[in-house]
């Protein structure tokens, strides 16, 4: 992508306008500011764990980061570049519910076979549990990772093998009041 840039380059501002939900004008404000922030072009692992620690400072980020950074870097270069950046930021502030669940299963399938298996699910809950730390109140069947999952799975797993494919997942967050706020986190904020 270069350094420095101020400009996306014809073709790929089509590519993205054609791939996101924003349009010429954002995707350009979106791609300064960016420049801005990784004058290199990408952003690494470290620096994104730097912005995490921003926002939750309470608590440590490290593992959730490790998830999230996978999720994102699409080519598995160990770098965030602005398209992989800014489709990330569609799904998650305009993606449909559809293109948000379909994003949190590939996040959450972590070895990408196609299924979430409990410890997938125990990994990445326990992750987001010491990234916010004593933050958030929840009731007392919830408040332990160990709690949070299996309660997923008895709501979510419907043939009981112990893995849950798209259509469980999908289907049982949309039955799941705070996986349904999760996914609405960051709606409209862009």
């Amino acid at each position: 992508m270069g350094t420095g840039g101020s400009k996306l380059q014809p073709e790929l501002l089509e590519d993205l306008q054609a791939r996101t939900s924003f349009d010429k004008k954002e995707l350009q404000q979106w791609y300064k500011g960016f420049m801005q922030d990784c004058p290199s072009g990408s952003l690494d692992k470290v620096e994104f764990l730097k912005i995490y620690r921003q926002f939750f400072p309470f608590g440590d980020p490290t593992a959730f980061v490790e998830f999230a950074f996978a999720a994102i870097d699409e080519n598995k270069n160990g770098k965030i570049d602005f398209p992989e950046f800014v489709r990330a930021l569609s799904v998650s502030s305009r993606g449909s519910i559809e293109d948000r669940l379909t994003w949190a299963f590939q996040f959450y399938d972590t070895n990408h076979d196609g299924m979430i298996s409990r410890d997938e699910m125990l990994s990445v809950v326990s992750a987001i549990f010491k990234m916010v730390g004593g933050s958030i109140r929840l009731p007392p069947d919830e408040d332990s990772p160990e709690k949070r999952v299996a309660k997923i799975f008895d709501q979510m797993d419907r043939n009981n093998d112990g893995k849950l494919d798209f259509e469980e997942f999908r289907d049982g967050s949309k039955l799941d009041p705070t996986i349904l706020n999760a996914l609405s986190l960051y709606n409209g904020l862009v």
